[in-house]
């Protein structure tokens, strides 16, 4: 059974941030307007404190971003993908923190608990993805998953089921 004193703080702090990146990178994939967005952020916040997995290292993790959130502290604290010249766009630097999240847990944790995050990540993702609404006008011809939000999932699945 792993649980938080199994890693540094430092890793600790980026697996606990690790679904809220998730769901930034469906953000990124197809930004939308702010209702949108507080939209996919709500959902997000939703089922990163609410797993469907009972995996003790995922329940801890659930629990430690619900404290954070009752004490006011943002999860994603520290945590901006660059958006400097020459560097990977922000999509591109999500996945590549979500594959090294999923290394470290998979470096400490049971073959099932680095499944079940995994899976949580994917369901995070999944969750900001449904939240709102992407393109039309006043509702009418908009699709509740837009084509850059569904590669971007596709990429998450592939970063976090490897």
């Amino acid at each position: 059974m792993t649980t938080k004193n199994d890693f540094s703080e430092e890793d600790w702090n980026r697996i606990v941030r690790a679904p809220f990146v998730a769901g930034l990178a469906i953000s990124l994939a197809d930004p939308g307007g702010p209702i949108e967005t507080a939209k996919e952020t709500m959902a997000t916040l939703k089922a990163a404190t609410n797993p469907a997995s009972r995996e003790q290292l995922v329940a801890e993790l659930a629990l430690d971003i619900q404290n954070q959130v009752q004490q006011k502290q943002n999860p994603l604290k520290g945590y901006r993908p660059s958006s400097e010249e020459g560097t990977a766009s922000g999509g591109e630097q999500v996945l590549v923190e979500l594959k090294a999240v999923q290394a470290i847990v998979a470096a400490r944790a049971t073959p099932e608990e680095t499944a079940a995050f995994g899976q949580w990540l994917l369901t995070t993702a999944q969750a900001a993805a449904d939240a709102a609404k992407e393109g039309g006008f006043m509702g009418f011809g908009a699709e509740q998953i837009s084509q850059g939000e569904q590669e971007m999932l596709d990429r998450v699945r592939s970063a976090v089921h490897p």
